[in-house]
C-alpha cells in the first residue's frame, strides 16, 4: 500500500479504496469498471500512475458515476503535487454523493486551502466540522484551516504596504544570498551565499559561506567572504550582537576537511565567535546546555547582550518533530542557562522558525504555520508587554505573506526597512535578498545608539572594556557588553523614552560615567557619537558621576542616584587600597554661602550612603566646593547643568 504526505494531507481515502476493495463493495455494479478500477488500483500500489490514470479513464466511461476511481484520481494527483486535478475529483465525489466518505470535505477542503480558494475552502471544512462521525484530531485541524481562511480573506481586502527592491549586485549574485544579519547602527551587512565548491576532477557540491558588506555613504560594498569563519562545509544561520562584536551562527555535521572539522552534538548547533580588531576569531561551540542532540539553528542575539533566542527541533505528543522557538541568557561568569522554549503564546504543536528579536529587545518576529496565516509559513510580529511576556502575535498581512513559505524577515535598527530573500522573477539568480519600507504599524519601538571607541587617557592604547546600560527608572541593566580588544570600538543601543545610566569599567582604571535621557524619539539615524577615555588609577585623579541625582536645592539623593552609587561601591570593594575624596559643586545661582552649604550636605550624603552599603568610613572624604570650581560656563542652562555635579577624587593608595 502506498502512502503519501502532501503538506500534511493524510492518504485517508485510500485506505476506504483498500477497504471496499478487499470486501468486494463498490459503489457500481457495473462489471467493466470495477474491472478496469481493480486495475487501477494495482497500477497505482506498484507506482505505475500513468497506467492507473488510464485505467481509471476507462472505468469513468464506463460508469461516469463510480464514485472509487475518483477518490483514487485524487489520490495520484495529490501524490504529482497537482491540487486543482485532486480538487477536480474530490469535487466528483462530492457532486455524486457528499456522505460516501466522511473525510472528503476534510481532503477537499485542504486542497483549496493550498490553492488560495479561500471562500471554498471555508465551506467544505465547515461541513466537515459539522459531521458527527468526523475526527475530532482531524476537526481541530480544520477549525484551525478555517482560521486561516478567514484571515486570508480579510488581508487580501486589506493589504499592507510593500514594494521590494532588489539589494542589488553588492550583495547580490548568480547564487542563493539568503538568511541576513544587521549591526545596530546599520552599517555592516552579513548574509549566508551558496555557492559550488570542489576543483577540477572533485566532487561539485553546494556549499554555504558566510559574506559580508560594508555601507559607505549610504551605499552598499561588493560583499566579501568572512574567511576566518568560512571553511569547506556549511556555515549559515548568522546573527550579529548589535555591536557587531559577537557572531552566534549554525553549523551542522557535515564532510568537512581534516583542519575545519566542528564537532557538533547533534544535526546542526550553534557557534559563537567574538571580533578582536577587524576580525572573528576562531568559533567555538556553545556547548550544553544550549546545544543538545537536537537540532539547533537560527540564532538571534538580543541588544541587551545576554538574551539568546534560537530554534529547536523536538518531537511533539503525536511522534513528529515540530520545531520551537528557545531562550537561553547568559551569566555574568559566562555560563548559559538550560534554554527554554518560549510560551504557547508564540510556540505552536506547529513549526516556528527563522526568530528575529529587534535590537529595541521589545520586537520579536518570527515564522509559523500554526498560527492564522495565508498557508504554509507566515512572518509574524509578537511585541513584548508590561509584564515582560510576548504578546499574541500578529501576522505581518498580505502581500508580505502568501501562501507560499515566507522567513528570515530581518528589520532595521530605525525599524523602517524590511529584509529578506526571494526567489521572485527579476532577481540576479536563484534566491536573492531584497528590501522594502516596513508598514508603520509592523515596526519596532524607535531606537538610537551611543558609538565610539575606549581607550587609556594617558596612552590612548585602545582598550577592551565592560558596558553596563541601565533602566534608572526600573535600575534594570539592559545592555550588557564589552569594547572590541582590538581597537576599542563599541555600540551600545539605546531605546528611547527613557532615562538611562551607562557605566564603563575596566581593572585598573577608574569607571566612566554617563546618562542619556531620551524622552523625545530619535531614530538611528541621530546616534550618540563619544568617545570614552579611561583614566589609570592612580592619586589625584577625579571621576565626574554623572548619574548622582538630587531634589531641586536639596541634598537628599533620588532613588535613581542608588544605580551609580552601588557601581561606586562595587568599585572601592574591588580597590581596597583607595582613599578617596567625595566632591559637591553647585552652579553660581544662589548665594555664595547656601551654595557651600549646599555642596558640603550634598558630598556627604554620598559619604553616608557609601557607608551604609560596606565602605569603611576612613578610606572616605567629602568636600563642598560651592560654585568656585565651574567645569563649564554658567551663562547657560546647559553649563550651568554640568557644574551641579559630585565628584570622587583618589587622595592616596594605602
Amino acid at each position: 500500500m502506498r502512502t503519501f504526505l502532501y503538506y500534511g494531507l493524510l492518504l485517508i481515502c485510500s485506505l476506504s479504496v483498500n477497504v471496499a476493495h478487499a470486501q468486494k463493495k463498490y459503489s457500481t455494479q457495473d462489471a467493466r469498471a470495477i474491472r478496469f478500477f481493480e486495475s487501477a488500483l494495482s497500477n497505482y500500489n506498484a507506482r505505475q500512475d500513468d497506467k492507473a490514470l488510464e485505467a481509471i479513464n476507462e472505468a469513468l466511461q464506463a460508469d461516469p458515476n463510480f464514485i472509487e476511481p475518483y477518490l483514487l484520481q485524487a489520490n495520484i494527483y495529490t501524490d504529482a503535487l497537482q491540487p486543482q486535478k485532486a480538487i477536480d475529483a474530490y469535487k466528483q465525489v462530492v457532486r455524486i454523493n457528499p456522505d460516501f466518505s466522511t473525510n472528503t470535505y476534510y481532503l477537499l477542503g485542504k486542497l483549496e486551502f493550498l490553492v488560495q480558494q479561500y471562500d471554498s475552502s471555508y465551506v467544505h471544512l465547515e461541513k466537515f466540522t459539522l459531521n458527527p462521525k468526523a475526527s475530532e484530531n482531524f476537526k481541530s485541524i480544520a477549525s484551525r484551516i478555517m482560521a486561516s481562511c478567514r484571515f486570508a480573506q480579510l488581508s487580501i481586502k486589506n493589504p499592507v504596504k510593500f514594494d521590494p527592491v532588489n539589494m542589488g549586485e553588492s550583495i547580490n549574485s548568480s547564487h542563493h544570498e539568503y538568511f541576513p544579519a544587521i549591526t545596530a547602527d546599520g552599517t555592516t551587512f552579513l548574509f549566508t551565499r551558496r555557492i559550488k565548491s570542489g576543483g577540477v576532477g572533485q566532487r561539485t557540491t553546494d556549499q554555504e559561506d558566510f559574506y559580508i558588506s560594508k555601507k559607505v555613504n549610504k551605499e552598499w560594498q561588493p560583499a566579501l567572504p568572512v574567511t576566518e569563519i568560512n571553511t569547506s562545509g556549511n556555515e549559515g544561520a548568522p546573527t550579529l550582537s548589535a555591536d557587531g562584536q559577537y557572531l552566534f551562527f549554525t553549523s551542522c555535521e557535515e564532510l568537512y576537511s581534516e583542519n575545519d572539522a566542528r564537532p557538533t552534538k547533534g544535526s546542526c548547533d550553534l557557534f559563537i565567535a567574538k571580533k578582536v580588531g577587524d576580525k572573528f576569531n576562531g568559533p567555538r561551540n556553545l556547548e550544553e546546555p544550549v546545544n543538545s542532540g537536537a537540532w539547533e539553528s537560527q540564532p538571534s542575539f538580543s541588544s541587551d547582550g545576554r538574551t539568546l533566542y534560537f530554534v529547536r527541533a523536538i518531537k511533539g505528543s503525536d511522534g513528529k518533530k515540530q520545531r520551537d522557538i528557545y531562550v537561553t541568557r547568559i551569566d555574568d561568569f559566562s555560563n548559559w542557562s538550560v534554554p527554554q522554549p518560549l510560551s504557547a503564546t508564540i510556540n505552536t504543536p506547529f513549526d516556528e522558525l527563522s526568530v528575529f528579536v529587534h535590537p529595541d529587545d521589545q520586537t520579536l518576529y518570527f515564522s509559523s504555520d500554526g498560527h492564522p496565516g495565508m498557508g504554509g509559513q507566515d512572518i509574524f510580529i509578537s511585541r513584548r508587554t508590561p509584564t515582560g511576556d510576548w504578546g499574541v502575535p500578529v501576522n505581518l498581512g498580505y502581500p508580505i505573506n502568501t501562501h507560499n513559505d515566507e522567513n528570515s524577515l530581518l528589520v532595521s535598527p530605525d525599524g523602517t526597512t524590511g529584509y529578506f530573500a526571494s526567489d521572485r522573477n527579476g532577481g540576479r539568480g536563484g534566491l536573492d535578498l531584497y528590501q522594502f519600507e516596513l508598514d508603520e504599524t509592523l515596526r519596532p519601538r524607535i531606537v538610537t545608539y551611543f558609538k565610539g571607541k575606549v581607550f587609556d587617557a594617558e596612552s590612548k592604547k585602545p582598550l577592551s572594556a565592560g558596558f553596563e546600560l541601565i533602566d534608572l527608572e526600573t535600575k534594570k541593566v539592559v545592555v550588557n557588553s564589552t569594547s572590541n580588544s582590538g581597537n576599542g570600538e563599541f555600540i551600545v543601543c539605546l531605546p528611547t523614552g527613557k532615562r538611562y545610566a551607562l557605566n564603563v569599567s575596566k581593572d585598573g582604571y577608574l569607571f566612566y560615567s554617563e546618562n542619556f535621557e531620551l524622552k523625545d524619539p530619535k531614530s538611528s539615524s541621530d546616534p550618540v557619537l563619544r568617545d570614552v577615555p579611561l583614566k589609570p588609577i592612580k592619586v589625584g585623579e577625579t571621576v565626574v558621576l554623572k548619574n548622582i541625582f538630587f531634589e531641586f536645592n536639596k541634598y537628599d539623593l533620588k532613588e535613581e542616584s542608588k544605580v551609580e552609587l552601588n557601581k561606586m561601591a562595587t568599585f572601592l570593594t574591588k580597590n581596597p587600597k583607595l582613599n578617596v575624596e567625595i566632591g559637591g559643586h553647585t552652579d553660581n545661582i544662589g548665594g555664595k554661602v547656601y551654595n557651600q552649604q549646599l555642596s558640603e550636605k550634598r558630598a556627604r550624603a554620598v559619604l553616608d550612603y557609601l557607608v551604609s552599603n560596606g565602605i569603611a568610613a576612613a578610606r572616605l572624604t567629602s568636600k563642598g566646593y560651592g560654585d568656585t570650581i565651574p567645569m563649564a560656563d554658567n551663562s547657560t542652562e546647559q553649563g550651568r547643568a554640568q557644574n551641579r555635579r559630585t565628584e570622587f577624587k583618589i587622595i592616596s593608595v594605602n
